[in-house]
């Protein structure tokens, strides 16, 4: 019944125009995609040769995700905003609920020491990527709802923390501080946008630097990592092993790359090459070209997710709005600090890299994402849902109302 009710209700996919989408957006998350795969394809080939036996293991798995991913997306687009904005308590809830399970011994799985995915059978579900969805969802519905408490008191702008320092809390607890620092950063840049005054934000800027800097100081693996990055080579066999080994990828790629499937550097010299250094044996087997227009594309993308924000600002859909620019940030915040890992930047955190990193949960919700942001478009171009806009049954039916209106306004 549900599925009838969204096949019947206006969406991108199913419409008098057919297949309606902003197809720039979906080109460029399209050929990332593509790109990921084969990049998987080529950086695990080795790996998976010998753990499963089948060289096209992680490839076959990856494809797998991809499908389960735009399968996600498809659904994704017939789902009215309205529908997130009445859930988003809900949503909120349900990520607090798996951040929980994962951390139950028997429910959550460990993996290189960290409790950070719930197995089902042959498949693994990571908690936090839902939750940093969720939890954009939930602030964009917050900043509707409160935007004039939010701009001139100081307890509305904090309230929010009071549902994000505790789920910050249970990601630290997996351990997962690239997630809780992507997810912190995204509600602060919403915020932001949300009209916060500029003191009140330079305030909570300085807090969270601080925080961030007592984090690491209360934990010797992460003091340890962000003294290892400044000088990797001077434990080039120790703690600045992988680091050491992006870094000798990048440097064999030169401008014009050692050719698809020809690294040296994913046969086992370096660790985790097809999830969170997949971007070092990109750079490898494409060249310093290859990594620049890979930027350039990812660029592109999360600047068109920006602009589709401002768009639905402009036609006064404020949750639309909100919720565009988080997920912008979430994508651009993920992206810059899993490249900023494999070039040595950044101290070395396991985030995946949207779109072409090897992983279930994040590629399923990264399509989901982009399906949202298509959403968006949608419905702030054809004025759905806007609240200066009143919509009668002939802008939804061909009628002779409706031809009548379509003559009236030159169409």
């Amino acid at each position: 019944m549900m599925l009838a009710f969204l096949r019947n209700a206006p969406s991108p996919l199913f419409g008098r125009r057919g297949v309606d989408l902003d197809f720039p957006m979906l080109a460029g998350c399209l050929a990332l995609l593509g790109l990921g795969l084969v990049m998987i394809t080529s950086a695990s080939s080795e790996v998976a040769a010998v753990n499963a036996g089948n060289s096209m293991y992680h490839m076959i798995r990856h494809l797998i995700y991809v499908l389960l991913g735009l399968g996600a997306a498809a659904a994704v687009l017939l789902v009215p905003l309205s529908v997130w904005q009445r859930l988003d308590w809900m949503l909120l809830l349900a990520a607090f609920a798996l951040l929980i399970l994962v951390l139950i011994p028997g429910i959550g799985r460990e993996v290189n020491g960290s409790m950070r995915w719930i197995g089902f059978g042959a498949f693994n579900v990571q908690p936090s990527e839902l939750a940093k969805l969720f939890v954009v969802v939930y602030l964009a519905g917050y900043l509707v709802r409160r935007q004039q408490e939010v701009r001139e008191s100081l307890w509305g702008f904090f309230k929010p923390f009071l549902v994000l320092m505790p789920m910050a809390a249970l990601l630290l607890l997996e351990p997962d501080f690239g997630a809780t620092v992507v997810m912190m950063g995204a509600a602060v840049a919403m915020l932001f946008l949300g009209g916060v005054g500029l003191i009140r934000f330079s305030l909570l800027v300085l807090l969270a630097v601080g925080a961030v800097f007592v984090l690491v100081q209360t934990q010797e693996y992460r003091l340890q990592r962000l003294i290892t990055f400044t000088d990797p080579w001077a434990d080039q066999y120790g703690a600045g092993y992988q680091l050491t080994q992006a870094l000798i990828a990048f440097g064999r790629g030169e401008w014009l790359g050692v050719g698809l499937g020809n690294s040296v550097q994913k046969q086992f010299y370096l660790p985790e090459a097809h999830t969170d250094f997949v971007f070092s044996v990109l750079a490898e087997e494409l060249g310093m070209i290859g990594a620049l227009l890979t930027i350039a594309l990812f660029a592109f993308v999360g600047i068109r997710a920006l602009y589709i924000g401002l768009a639905a600002e402009r036609s006064r859909q404020f949750f639309a709005a909100y919720v565009a620019w988080g997920l912008a940030f979430l994508w651009l915040g993920q992206f810059l600090i899993n490249v900023g890992v494999n070039v040595g930047l950044l101290p070395t955190k396991g985030l995946t890299l949207p779109f072409l990193s090897y992983g279930g949960s994040s590629l399923v919700v990264t399509c989901a994402s982009m399906a949202l942001l298509l959403r968006i478009e949608w419905e702030s171009r054809t004025v759905l849902g806007s609240e200066d806009t009143e919509f009668d049954e002939a802008d939804f039916a061909e009628t002779p109302a409706l031809r009548k209106k379509e003559v009236a306004h030159g169409r």
